[in-house]
């Protein structure tokens, strides 16, 4: 099975986009301030998407673990 390297980015930005959502909700609820919230989702959305591609190359690339061949 091929997958292209776009289905990452594809997976890295649909994922950052609802992680950002639920960091800012829970920061907003922790701080009770918009600003807060903002701040913090605003830098995980700069850095995360760089580790989690990282991460899922090193996985999609070097760990086999779960993988099965269908012959």
């Amino acid at each position: 099975m091929i997958v292209a390297k776009k289905r990452h980015i594809a997976k890295t930005i649909s994922y950052r986009i609802l992680s950002s959502l639920i960091g800012f909700i829970v920061m907003l609820i922790i701080s009770n301030s918009v600003k807060v919230g903002a701040i913090f989702s605003i830098s995980e959305l700069i850095y995360k998407p760089i580790q989690y591609y990282i991460h899922e190359r090193i996985w999609y690339k070097w760990i086999k673990y779960g993988l099965h061949n269908n012959k």
